[in-house]
């Protein structure tokens, strides 16, 4: 069964990432990615429910590890929507407001949760058996107090607490984004009357925003070089309208290529380089 899983997976993320660099708005980006995240979930526990697991590592691996791919972005886009459907049309300080009551609430859920939450931040597996395999999904109590997913033979005890634990950190940066996003735009209102809006959208993907950002910020073309990285990525995502996440953990990720770390870099510099030579003919 691990071939099979390892198509979906990655057939999911190739898809999830086409979403999240469209240039519709986040509740659409959010609604499409809740739906493929559904979908996929339904074709994982098909599968599931047909081939039984070769051993308890192997059910552990999957609801540990393979399950939280799509369930993480699930949980995610859902309060991402949720939260967008509902944020106030008030004035900056209303709204400010709200994202830090968001913020507060989700802290207050790791602060319940701290147990579990440093059995995961600090790699710990001695416990893996209970969590993460459904002949105990009996013995623990449900701590989700909203239906995302669940079946009773395709959930343990805590596979989707753990996908809460990862996607509200990820939403916790995305609402210090939105955060950092307002302030922004209230201190250009302040400088000028000019408005902050625009109609230009990202149409890139992820890694090719986030490798701009860091260019701009290693090479201190912002400000001097007096503009820290978070700075300049809100100011990006806000000009182009695109929510880069995680983008740290993108910048992670870029670090550990094998073939160019510059890849959309280096197609800026050959794109430039074809126009201008077009341009001399």
């Amino acid at each position: 069964m691990t071939e099979p899983l390892k198509e979906i997976s990655t057939e999911f993320l190739e898809l999830l990432e086409e979403i999240e660099s469209t240039r519709s708005t986040t509740i659409v980006r959010s609604k499409n990615a809740i739906l493929l995240c559904r979908n996929t979930l339904y074709t994982l526990k098909k599968l599931v429910l047909e081939f039984n697991f070769d051993s308890h590592d192997d059910e552990i691996k999957f609801f540990k590890h393979t399950k939280q791919i799509s369930i993480i972005p699930l949980i995610y886009y859902s309060e991402v929507r949720s939260f967008e459907l509902q944020f106030p049309v008030a004035n900056c300080t209303t709204q400010k407001k709200y994202i830090n009551k968001k913020i507060a609430k989700l802290n207050r859920f790791f602060i319940y949760n701290i147990d579990f939450v440093q059995y995961i931040q600090q790699g710990h597996s001695h416990f893996d058996h209970q969590y993460f395999t459904r002949k105990f999904s009996d013995s623990y109590h449900i701590v989700s107090s909203k239906f995302y997913f669940q079946d009773p033979d395709f959930t343990t005890a805590r596979d989707m607490l753990l996908g809460k634990v990862k996607a509200y950190q990820k939403f916790i940066d995305y609402l210090k984004n939105r955060l950092a996003t307002i302030s922004l735009n209230r201190t250009k209102g302040q400088s000028n009357n000019l408005t902050t809006s625009s109609n230009l959208h990202w149409t890139s993907s992820k890694a090719g925003l986030t490798e701009l950002i860091y260019a701009l910020y290693s090479t201190c073309s912002i400000n001097n070089g007096d503009a820290d990285i978070k700075e300049i990525a809100v100011a990006l995502q806000n000009t182009f309208q695109f929510d880069l996440g995680d983008f740290y953990k993108t910048y992670a990720e870029i670090k550990t290529r094998k073939i160019s770390r510059t890849k959309f870099l280096d197609t800026l510099s050959t794109g430039l380089t074809s126009f201008m030579e077009e341009s001399e003919k």
